[in-house]
């Protein structure tokens, strides 16, 4: 699994950001079709190659599903595990670097929090 939006990632694991970002804000539902390879590569000037393996790690981790000469689908339930996997990830490999960062910097959390909040 990937952090939604880490800078220094390969260009398919960016895109699947994007693409899970989409799914988890409710932008692509259970049953609804992905834009196709071209479209997406165009979209975001990427190589189509790039995006049909963003693409087949959706379908390999059972988020999507291939419906040939139709298209990739999501697939129900796909959003709650793919939120669940995305929490996993940022607790055991962002967090303890945010944390970490936090402490080095001197910052309280609390404090962060309510800033966020305003």
């Amino acid at each position: 699994m990937t952090a939604l939006n880490s800078e220094d990632s390969p260009v398919y694991i960016k895109l699947r950001g994007t693409i899970s970002a989409a799914i988890l804000r409710g932008d692509f539902r259970a049953g609804d079709q992905l834009p196709s390879v071209r479209a997406l590569a165009a979209e975001h000037g990427a190589n189509p190659l790039t995006v049909a393996k963003a693409y087949q790690s959706f379908q390999d981790d059972g988020y999507v599903e291939v419906r040939r000469g139709v298209g990739m689908f999501v697939l129900p339930g796909a959003a709650e595990k793919l939120r669940a996997a995305e929490r996993e990830h940022f607790v055991k490999t962002s967090w303890p670097r945010i944390a970490a960062h936090i402490d080095l910097l001197g910052l309280d959390a609390a404090d962060l929090l309510e800033r966020e909040k305003a």
